[in-house]
């Protein structure tokens, strides 16, 4: 079983909150998930959801701060071993093409 996770930790601060992110990010290096940041959160995956929920855990922990806000998102199918990358190879096979699009400036 593959559980995969969508994962945003956060201070709740008005300045740049990269060097915060980027502890909560460092943490989930202590558990045994595979992960991808983007600019609005990191896919984590994992053989189940409890290693999730701990490493989502230590994410949030990581961050300081006098509030810290925290969303995670979890998909556990049960039934089969899909990846994260093979559920977006499975809509760019639909789409026809790459489902990443640059923005023209």
């Amino acid at each position: 079983m593959t559980a995969i996770a969508m994962l945003s930790v956060a201070p709740v601060i008005e300045e740049s909150m990269a060097e915060e992110v980027a502890k909560a990010v460092a943490a989930l290096d202590e558990f045994d998930v595979s992960y991808e940041t983007n600019p609005m959160g990191t896919v984590i995956e994992a053989d189940d959801a409890e290693t999730l929920f701990a490493a989502a855990a230590a994410a949030h922990e990581a961050v300081d701060g006098d509030r810290v806000s925290t969303f995670l998102k979890i998909d556990d199918k049960r039934t089969s071993e899909g990846t994260a990358a093979e559920k977006v190879d499975a809509v760019e096979e639909h789409l026809g093409r790459a489902a990443k699009r640059e923005r023209e400036r």
